[in-house]
């Protein structure tokens, strides 16, 4: 065998050693050659780890349907296209003088002319962030042809006559996800900054990606879940979800958990957090910087939050009315138990929201007043412009959904976590798939990003109950949603309301947000944060980061109320306890989770979040 490279051009053997010292460095042939066997062995681990799970029948279902509904869709658009000959012939022009053009600016390039770019990237684009992307002509041509190609892809699906908007809204959707997986900077033959990276390392970055390609395939059951951060970095309860407190109640579907005071009195109103179950309820509690309930421990709030369990086949029954009687209605029985408190203030976040305001139209028909007020973060109650998770929402794929959550009565947690990355497919999915399986290198320490690979399943009654009653056919909104025997009426709702929605949320639009606001019968402060779904959210005070702005009474269009809206710099989170404490202003002694009416069951964050999905 050859002795290393460095070996060999210390003594002078290799060929690069007598080169200037500008040039490029030579790979090592011998070690770029042990590393592509190595490479196929650890492709060979790759493939065994997508085909275990079917050998053993225990393959996850669900993506030949998604790929069949893309075609589909992405069909459609063809037909009215090729349906037309003329029209067809003018997108076909348009294609190829766009390239002509291009052509002849590499030309010019390669002939030492300086030329304008023919197109560019909308905005920064850290994709092409490489200098040799702009700098080197041939890596310039690949850019601009792949940006061209994906502009007139958009302009077909803009343009395709006697679409719904439904249709053309999924077929979008579809153009971006073929858009950003066909990016050349995913390939290393098209992408400059992975040639020298693979030339440097002699092929060693392949071996260590193919090598965490095996892991996530394996973690994913067969499928790829890809790792968004370095997961060794956290421990639940240690260094992430982290702020003292007990869980003091616990049943089929939710931990209640009690933090512990932090001041000399709190309010005498306890607090109530209703989290998504989406995701895990932690996103408000990362760490001591950033946790919205370690901070609102710190004002002297009571703070109960709500840990929904992951479930299981178990759980396969358990429908929106389950969630309302054993998750809101159990924390209410709960807190009364604990401290003595009939009446509280509650915050719904995103689903947890909906819920949230589902069972407010409950209690105002069945005229139960033990929620004094409510704060909505990022949540629709009016699905009508309900943001980009609608593609994936229509009869025949609800259809086709319930029927795989039939099998196990539960949706897989990757599904939905699959379906968010894919909103953000370049910083979510293709960012990561090149750093780790062709760079080679393992993600950094990022709390929110471990979170956000936390998933969780959902039972199959409540998920089809959501996905029909509120995107489907958006019935809590019309006043047509019944829930235990009554008719839900959000009109009748007259309890003080704070909805929080988010500038560039694509999640609960702050159209959506805004329109839900004016279906709500009693005082509702809308209030706009800069960001988004979740950095718009947990934005703490310390850093003025952001802003938010405060206006008049929701009605009419949101862009008349925000042109009439106040900007403030930072965070919204002293606003809204401003706001909170006017209400019940009142203070009394603190209370210590487990020396109330409940007895302490465990340390927060209890165990319901630690199941992994």
């Amino acid at each position: 065998m050859s002795p290393p490279a460095t070996d060999r051009a210390q003594a002078g053997a290799s060929p690069a050693s007598s080169a200037p010292a500008d040039a490029p460095r030579l790979p090592d042939f011998d070690a770029m050659a042990q590393n592509m066997g190595r490479l196929v062995e650890e492709a060979g681990k790759v493939t065994a780890a997508y085909l275990k799970p079917i050998e053993r029948g225990e393959a996850k279902t669900g993506q030949a349907d998604e790929a069949s509904e893309m075609v589909k869709v992405l069909g459609r658009v063809a037909e009215r296209w090729i349906s037309d000959p003329r029209r067809i012939i003018e997108a076909q022009a348009s294609i190829t003088g766009d390239f002509l053009s291009l052509w002849s600016n590499t030309l010019k390039r390669l002939g030492g002319e300086t030329t304008e770019p023919v197109i560019e990237s909308e905005g920064r684009d850290p994709r092409f962030a490489d200098p040799e992307w702009r700098e080197h002509p041939v890596f310039d041509f690949v850019r601009q042809a792949y940006l061209l190609s994906s502009r007139w892809a958009e302009t077909l699906v803009d343009k395709a006559e006697d679409l719904d908007p439904h249709t053309r809204d999924k077929a979008r959707f579809y153009v971006k996800q073929l858009a950003g997986a066909l990016s050349p900077s995913n390939f290393i033959a098209t992408n400059p900054e992975l040639l020298r990276e693979t030339l440097a390392q002699n092929g060693e970055n392949l071996v260590r990606g193919m090598k965490m390609l095996a892991e996530d395939i394996e973690a994913g059951g067969g499928e790829l879940k890809i790792r968004q951060s370095d997961a060794r970095a956290f421990e639940i309860g240690v260094n992430i979800a982290m702020t003292p407190g007990k869980v003091v109640f616990r049943n089929d579907l939710i931990e209640l958990i009690q933090y512990a005071p932090a001041t000399e009195t709190v309010l005498k109103r306890p607090l109530l957090i209703v989290p998504p179950w989406i995701n895990k309820f932690y996103i408000l509690d990362l760490n001591p910087e950033k946790s919205f309930i370690r901070w609102c421990v710190a004002q002297g709030l009571t703070v109960f939050c709500i840990s929904w369990v992951n479930p299981d086949e178990r759980h396969a029954a358990k429908d929106f009315e389950s969630y309302m009687r054993e998750g809101i209605f159990a924390a209410l029985e709960a807190i009364e138990q604990a401290c003595g408190e009939k009446k509280v203030s509650a915050i719904g976040y995103c689903v947890g929201g909906t819920l949230l305001g589902v069972t407010l139209a409950y209690m105002a028909a069945t005229r139960d007043k033990r929620i004094d007020s409510a704060t909505f973060f990022t949540t629709q109650v009016d699905f009508t412009h309900a943001g980009e998770l609608s593609v994936f929402v229509d009869e025949d794929q609800i259809r086709a959904l319930e029927q795989q959550m039939s099998q196990r009565g539960y949706l897989d947690g990757s599904r939905m976590s699959g379906a968010f990355n894919m909103l953000r497919p370049n910083d979510l999915i293709w960012s990561y798939a090149v750093n780790n399986y062709l760079k080679g290198k393992a993600p950094s320490a990022f709390d929110l990003l471990y979170w956000n690979s936390d998933s969780t399943r959902m039972p199959a009654a409540n998920h089809s109950f959501y996905l029909r009653n509120c995107y489907l056919d958006n019935t809590l909104s019309r006043g047509e949603m019944s829930l235990g025997g009554k008719r839900l009426d959000l009109g009748k709702v007259k309890i003080p309301i704070y909805n929080i929605a988010t500038r560039e949320d694509h999640i609960a639009p702050a159209k959506s947000v805004f329109i839900g606001s004016q279906k709500f019968g009693g005082p509702v402060d809308y209030v706009l944060a800069g960001s988004g779904h979740i950095a718009g959210v947990v934005n703490p005070p310390y850093k003025v980061k952001y802003q938010y702005w405060t206006g008049p009474k929701p009605e009419g269009a949101l862009e008349d109320w925000t042109a009439k809206a106040q900007e403030h710099p930072g965070s919204w989170w002293p606003h809204w306890f401003g706001w909170l404490e006017a209400q019940a202003p009142k203070r009394v002694a603190p209370r210590i989770p487990g020396a109330g009416g409940l007895p302490a069951l465990c340390d927060a964050p209890g165990t319901y979040v630690k199941v992994k999905a």
